[in-house]
């Protein structure tokens, strides 16, 4: 095999290697969004508020077995499967695109999602507790809007506090819950945004010197036939 195919068999691979390691940064960065809201018990409102997070652990699955594919087709140096790897790296590089983008224009739905599932929760909080429990242990926040949300019963409820044991005025967490969901939105939007743009450019040059290994194996056995 010449040397030009073995440099770009050896280029792809180590891509490939890289793009494995981008995937489960993915799958952790996605468990980690999951985690923080994983309490809502019912499935309707766990799967609007966990679109996000699970589409990321879902890409980061897809983008390890590409990586997978792409990894067996340089080594085997395989025209079939390098054209094959090629077209699905490049499918993958526009549905991510596609997903940064609708993250970029949904920001606010999802805001207000996250704002309703607050509202409900609250809502609920005479009858069953936990939903509202759950968001203010996970997001460290407490109320729907604020703490004085729970200062016409007189007292604040444990999840309200870090310390459980000893809630009161003084230790009470001071932002609402809505307030919470927003600045975490805030926080990490920005790096879901930009991890998926860096991610789709080394995506784009993956598929680019998987087309040049294609076509160097092919051009290689058509010389080989003569």
């Amino acid at each position: 095999m010449s040397c030009g195919i073995s440099m770009v068999k050896y280029i792809l691979f180590i891509f490939n290697l890289l793009c494995s390691i981008c995937g489960i940064l993915l799958i952790v960065f996605g468990a980690l969004l999951f985690s923080n809201i994983h309490s809502i018990d019912d499935f309707s409102e766990a799967l609007r508020t966990q679109q996000v997070p699970i589409t990321m652990i879902v890409l980061g699955t897809v983008i390890l077995l590409i990586s997978w594919f792409g990894c067996c087709g340089a080594i085997r140096e395989s025209y079939c499967m390098s054209m094959t790897y090629s077209v699905l790296l490049f499918v993958l590089m526009v549905g991510q695109l596609a997903l940064v983008a609708y993250m970029w224009i949904q920001k606010d739905k999802y805001l207000m999602i996250m704002d309703d599932v607050v509202e409900k929760a609250w809502d609920r909080r005479t009858r069953k507790a936990d939903y509202m429990d759950a968001i203010q242990i996970s997001m460290e926040c407490c109320g729907r809007n604020q703490y004085t949300d729970y200062q016409f019963q007189g007292y604040f409820p444990p999840s309200c506090c870090k310390d459980t044991n000893n809630c009161r005025v003084e230790t009470v967490y001071r932002r609402g819950c809505k307030q919470a969901f927003r600045e975490f939105w805030d926080r990490n939007s920005d790096i879901i945004k930009y991890t998926g743009l860096v991610i789709a450019a080394i995506e784009f040059v993956g598929f680019v010197f998987a087309c040049c290994l294609a076509n160097s194996i092919r051009n290689y056995r058509r010389r080989a036939d003569y």
